[in-house]
Parts: C-alpha cells; structure tokens; sequence
C-alpha cells in the first residue's frame, strides 16, 4: 500500500544523506516534498500542515545542522513524527500497540459499524477467529443486517466455515431485537464475546445513525469498532469522524491495506479521530488480520523494513519439526527436491515472495527491480506443481531425470520442458550452496542461511 509514498520520501532522504552539511533551505525544500508527497497519498490537509508543521521546528535546529550527518537526524525526526502521527510512541517501542478490549464483564459485546462493502462481515469473522484462536476466547456472532440480501447467510457461512458460533437466523426481526436476543443468547451459552455485526449504506445517511444508536443503547458494547476501506482515500476520514461523533468509536479496523491503495487513510485517521488503529486486514483470507503497530509500519514507510514482523509471521507459519529437520539435512550437506519443495511451501504460507521482500529493509530498489523482470509470484506454484509430478526416486534423486522423464514431468505438471530445466538448476545451485555451507561451522551455517534463499525462485541474486 505505501510503495508510492515510500519510493517519494526514499528519493528526498537519499538526497539529504549525500550532503555533508544541511542549511535551513535545504531543509525547507525537503519539507515541500514531503508535504506533496504525503498530499498525493491521500492524506488529509491538517494532518499534513501539523505533521510538517511539527518536523520543522526540529529539523532547523541548531542541534541538527551542526549535526556530524544532519541527514540522518531529519530521516529520525521525520520517523519519530510519523510513529506519533499513527498513534504510537518514538519513546517506548511496542507499547503503542493497541489490541481489542476484552476487560469487562462476559460477555463482552462488540459493535461493528462502518458502510456498506467495506468488509465488516468478513471483518468480524476475522476477529472471531483471532480471538478464538490466539485468546481462547469463546465467541458468538450475529448479524443484524436485515437490509442487505443474503448478509445474514454470509456470517453463518464464514461462522461454519472458522468454526465459530453464529446465531440462528429469525426471519422478520429487527436489529435491535435480534441484538437483544444475541446478548441473551451469550449469557446463556457461557460466551466470552459478542461480536456484532451491524448493516451499512453506500454513505453515511441519518436512518443508518438511527439504527446502529438503537443497537449501541440496546447492548452497551464494550467496543465500538469502525470498519473502514484504507482504498477509499480521504472519503474514509470523513467517514470516521461522522460515525466517531455520533456512535462514540473506540477503535478502527482498516480493511485492504495490503492493497494498492494510496495509504492516506491510515496516516490521517488517528490524527483525525483521535481514536487507535487496532487492526489492519492484510488478505482475503480469514486469518489475514493483525494488530496495528505504528512504528512498524512507519518504519515500513521510511524504507527501514519491519523484522519483527516477518520473523513473527515466520514463527506463525513455519513448522518447528519441520525447519529443525532441514536444519540438520543442511549441516550434513542433503538437500534434494523434497527439502526445496518444503522451502517453497513455507515461503508460500509466509504470503509468497512480494510479503516477504515488504519487511525486509532497504529492499525498495531490489523490489522495483523485479517488478521489471516480470516475475511472476505464481511461480512458486509452478515449481511445487512440477516437483508433486515427480517420482520419489526422481526427488531423492535429481541426476535419474533425463530427457524422456523431464517430458512427462513438464505434461503431468502443465509446464514445459524449459520450466522443469530452470527448476533443476535452481536446485543444483541451492544444493552446492547448503553443501559449502555444511563446511562452515555453526557461525557461518547462521551467517549463509539468508544467502542460500536467494536460491529460490523469483528471489534477486
């Protein structure tokens, strides 16, 4: 979502970095791009003026252009601006972060409002199925959505299909009563939490407030969770702030940021509202939902990357039993297909190539550089579709495959010849690499491990 603004703002500090001593023009004419740059994601004008307005005054002090690199000190003071701006605090990483609220009194209603097609539905199934599964939470859900076709069906769909409890449908009820009957339901079932899925409109219209303030005064929600589309630019802080002053949000929801939308949303919407980011929906899947960690992402913005995440995701997706048994083929020098077949899955879990290259630092141009080669994330799929055609014996061992072999294996995996070439080769290289490495020792098998991914497909060399 943020490629845009980070490649801006990347070209503006790289500028700043080559000049051994800043003036206060200099740092002025940085500003002005900066403020385009941030104008052009779609981020709201107060929010602009006050967040330049704010970096200013700190980056033409003394302190700073008599700085040994007063580059570096106005990228710091532009970072620990942009993490304040998104709710978080350049003093104490990882405090910031602001989770749903779960203290009160079981079970614990939360309301989900937010206008029609900005994913509330999928949302609150995403949430059931985290707090299920990460805060052994049990969780009800229930729409109150009798104004749009089939919306009921869809959460008890997406209810049978994360395993968590929707409500019986009652064909004719309102929303306040089926409210009613869900928080009495709750209490009776022993639940936890009380998810609440309430209708929306194409825009925010005064029969819609009525609604959701009826609902809201009938249940007493402990969390009142915006649901907004981070593609829908500034429209969405508006939308914010009309249902912030009228239902009283306790948190934000933003869907499709790993889309390719400007980001201005989730820059302006803590600014605007003054209410936390708490969760960000990262894919279509039901489990492509995570909390919103302000410096992360403004380090994701400045280019800096976001290790914490990825060596988190990887900790989420990666089989130990299985890392732990490839670690130890690699000491002894083994890797055949099986192993990268294995490699490639888990890079597949892990969101496939693009996800991965987004948290690692200092990777912008390396990233623009494959988008220039075309290369295509399904191929991923392809390699493991041409090693599932594979015979055991051809896995264990690579040399048997021959021309007649390669023939059937390119028909059986609906590739061609050429594909299951450059495969072969891929392994071969990826082999000799993880053998040279078994001859390392423990130290460089650790300092090698990143080297040998390059291997993969569709990673730069």
């Amino acid at each position: 979502m943020f490629e845009n603004l980070s490649g801006k703002l990347g070209q503006v500090f790289d500028r700043l970095r080559k000049r051994g001593a800043l003036s206060e023009a200099d740092v002025n004419e940085a500003m002005r791009e900066v403020r385009v740059a941030l104008l052009e994601a779609d981020v709201a004008l107060p929010v602009v003026k006050n967040f330049i307005d704010n970096v200013k005054s700190k980056a033409v002090g003394q302190e700073v252009l008599r700085s040994v690199t007063p580059g570096q000190m106005v990228i710091k003071i532009v970072h620990d601006n942009l993490i304040e701006m998104l709710g978080g605090r350049s003093d104490a990483p990882g405090a910031e972060t602001s989770e749903i609220d779960l203290a009160a009194v079981a079970p614990v209603p939360i309301l989900m409002v937010g206008l029609q097609g900005s994913g509330k539905t999928t949302s609150t199934a995403k949430i059931a199925l985290r707090l299920t599964q990460k805060d052994r939470k049990k969780v009800l859900m229930a729409s109150l959505d009798v104004h749009r076709p089939a919306a009921q069906e869809q959460l008890k769909i997406l209810g049978e299909q994360t395993g968590v409890a929707c409500l019986p449908i009652v064909p004719g009820q309102m929303p306040v009563e089926i409210a009613k009957r869900a928080l009495q339901a709750a209490k009776l079932g022993g639940y936890d939490v009380l998810m609440l899925d309430t209708a929306g409109r194409l825009h925010v219209d005064e029969a819609l407030m009525l609604e959701v303030a009826a609902v809201r005064d009938a249940t007493q929600p402990h969390e009142v969770l915006l649901v907004a589309d981070s593609l829908t630019g500034q429209d969405a802080v508006n939308v914010a702030k009309s249902f912030n002053d009228r239902l009283g949000v306790t948190g934000i929801v933003l869907t499709r940021v790993d889309g390719d939308g400007r980001g201005g949303a989730a820059l302006s919407m803590r600014a605007v509202t003054g209410k936390p980011i708490k969760l960000i929906g990262v894919g279509e899947k039901l489990d492509a939902i995570e909390p919103f960690h302000p410096q992360r992402i403004a380090q994701r913005i400045l280019g800096m990357g976001d290790i914490v995440s990825l060596v988190e995701k990887a900790a989420e997706t990666i089989e130990k039993e299985e890392a732990e048994r490839l670690a130890a083929r690699v000491q002894k020098g083994q890797f055949d297909l099986n192993d990268m077949a294995s490699q490639l899955k888990q890079l597949r879990k892990m969101g496939g190539m693009s996800s991965v290259m987004d948290m690692l630092p200092g990777v912008g141009k390396i990233k623009q550089q494959m988008a220039g080669a075309n290369i295509d994330e399904r191929v991923l799929k392809r390699q493991e579709a041409i090693i599932s055609s594979m015979t055991r014996e051809e896995r264990k061992n690579p040399k048997v495959i021959h021309a007649s072999r390669k023939k059937r294996i390119a028909a059986g995996s609906g590739t061609s010849v050429q594909d299951v070439n450059k495969l072969l080769k891929q392994h071969l290289q990826m082999a000799d690499m993880m053998k040279r490495m078994s001859k390392l020792g423990q130290k460089g098998f650790m300092r090698s491990m990143m080297g040998a991914m390059g291997g993969l497909p569709g990673m730069p060399k």
